[in-house]
């Protein structure tokens, strides 16, 4: 506790909030903390590092604060949840891009704070926010859900780097773009899986590009799940729907059969298959 409030402020250490339950940690004792109100003269570089509480919530709504001491209050990794909530009512400083990004990062920050904070992010912090260990996981799904919801109205040359850089879910939904080159790239993303691109390749929509592609691709054609979703997809060239079909399970040519939207072409197709492998239909 800071010397120069030893006359106001108890004399008991006080404990942070719990964390988020995506965090947990062993239970703490909570405790009020008694708001106050720091001197004119106070040392706002000093006492941004203070231990108590109370003086931590008190800097954090000193409207005197700065964006680099705020950026140094935020260093504290047990910092309250009170504190955090005072810093983004602090005037012009919750609407600071360092002060907003380290808030969202931050572990203790209130949902009802991060998560409306989120859509003011950029594009490329909102990638970062995603992709960073620390982060919360609801807190990561929402930074993906409004980078997604982006996508139709940011540059080519933004969407190639997500495509390359960002989380399995954006780069899922790269998979759908309108040019080649960004969808092989999110198809090369190493957060990449199965079930991204067999979800894309059922898309009713879109998948013109990403079909063909996928068809031929050295690593995704010869996966089972992903050959049974290429039956069902009208953009598979029809050569190719053919030798996979050859290749596959016959239950599984047959699930394609009764669940898919075939065409009567692709239909004919795979009857064909199944008739030359002897199976009766």
């Amino acid at each position: 506790m800071s010397e120069s409030f030893a006359g106001e402020l108890p004399s008991s250490e006080h404990e942070g909030s719990q964390e988020a339950p995506e965090q947990p940690e062993p239970p703490r004792v909570r405790s009020e903390a008694r708001k106050i109100v720091l001197p004119a003269d106070a040392d706002l570089e000093r006492l941004v590092h203070d231990s108590s509480l109370e003086i931590l919530i008190a800097v954090a709504g000193d409207p005197r604060l700065t964006e680099d001491l705020a950026l140094a209050l935020l260093n504290h990794r047990d910092l309250p949840r009170e504190a955090l909530e005072a810093l983004s009512k602090n005037g012009q400083l919750g609407r600071l891009r360092k002060v907003r990004m380290a808030m969202v990062m931050h572990p203790r920050t209130p949902r009802h704070v991060s998560v409306p904070t989120i859509r003011h992010l950029h594009t490329f912090e909102l990638m970062q926010v995603a992709l960073l260990p620390t982060v919360a996981p609801d807190v990561k799904r929402a930074a993906e859900e409004v980078l997604i919801s982006k996508l139709a109205n940011i540059s080519s040359g933004e969407r190639s780097t997500l495509a390359i850089r960002s989380s399995g879910r954006v780069a899922a939904a790269l998979l759908l773009d309108k040019e080649e080159r960004i969808m092989k790239a999110a198809l090369a993303n190493p957060q990449m899986t199965e079930i991204f691109i067999v979800r894309a390749l059922k898309a009713e929509h879109g998948t013109e590009l990403l079909a063909p592609v996928v068809s031929r691709h050295q690593k995704w054609s010869f996966r089972n799940d992903v050959k049974a979703a290429l039956l069902g997809n009208k953009n598979t060239p029809p050569a190719r729907m053919i030798q996979l079909a050859g290749e596959l399970p016959v239950n599984l040519v047959k699930d394609v059969l009764r669940n898919g939207r075939l065409s009567s072409q692709a239909r004919n197709s795979l009857l064909a298959v199944l008739e030359k492998r002897g199976v009766k239909t």
